[in-house]
């Protein structure tokens, strides 16, 4: 663990990060360039008096788990990454196509959203990261595990996946989680961690071996749709999807028309947040 450098590391990239780049207030008095250490501690998870450490050349090993929180709440590219990795002693990942490393250019986007639901998805459906309105919207999607990470997977194994859409609209999300699974399939060259989503799907659901035996194309996201929330009902939203250059990750972001009736309750979002979600859920 080479404690000099990675101390100038995370004070150097602390330092390039402005508080909007995280989603953070400006405020009116900083006398540093950039973020505050208990502000980069607040972003990761850790203690701020553990975090000085690290800059300090004072800190333990940092852990693999710590170094994944250390990569988010850096907004580190991959490359930055893998020296975060060789600083303190351990392998970088392995580097593979739909992998949990968020899109730096999406982070940031997502991190200026404040007023309206938004989530990064992998190509495999699962989600990397979303905004607290996006958790009040359509609850903690990321505590998931295994392949119920994906929601290709949970819409045919888990019936809480499907309470989120009215039942008419079923039929043809059925359609289209198929069809995202096959482009993810196509892209991976037709095996890796998509091979095994289908595999399982296969053996386990009939309606899935079903629909996957049309061969079904259609566009991943649709440009408006319904969702149910336990409080708010139904709510008609507009989505729009921004991807990366290789189609990998792709930031959704979802919007009501100004003035309506569901642009009030995306509002109300705010008011109810993600605590009543989760007792109907």
């Amino acid at each position: 663990m080479d404690r000099a450098d990675l101390a100038d590391f995370l004070r150097h990239r602390r330092e390039a990060l402005r508080p909007s780049d995280v989603g953070l207030p400006e405020g009116v008095r900083r006398r540093t360039a950039g973020l505050r250490r208990e502000e980069v501690a607040g972003l990761v998870g850790m203690s701020t008096d553990y975090y000085a450490r690290l800059e300090q050349q004072r800190g333990p090993q940092p852990s693999e788990q710590m170094l994944v929180a250390l990569t988010r709440g850096l907004r580190l590219s991959l490359d930055e990454r893998d020296h975060l990795y060789r600083l303190t002693g351990h392998h970088p990942p392995r580097r593979t196509r739909g992998g949990d490393h968020v899109s730096p250019a999406l982070r940031r986007v997502l991190d200026r959203l404040v007023d309206t639901p938004a989530l990064v998805l992998s190509d495999l459906a699962e989600t990397l990261a979303q905004n607290r309105l996006a958790v009040a919207l359509l609850g903690d999607q990321m505590r998931h595990e295994g392949l119920a990470r994906s929601a290709f997977h949970r819409w045919f194994t888990d019936p809480a996946e499907r309470a989120s859409y009215p039942v008419e609209d079923h039929a043809h999300q059925l359609e289209l989680q198929a069809s995202g699974l096959r482009a993810a399939l196509s892209m991976a060259g037709g095996g890796g961690r998509p091979r095994e989503l289908v595999e399982a799907l296969l053996a386990s659901s009939e309606e899935f071996a079903t629909i996957w035996a049309r061969h079904a194309v259609h566009q991943r996201f649709d440009d408006r749709k319904t969702l149910l929330h336990p409080e708010l009902g139904r709510i008609e939203v507009d989505c729009q999807a921004l991807f990366t250059e290789d189609q990998s990750q792709t930031l959704l972001v979802l919007t009501a028309t100004p003035g309506s009736d569901d642009d009030a309750k995306l509002r109300l979002l705010d008011v109810i947040g993600v605590g009543r979600f989760a007792e109907h859920g």
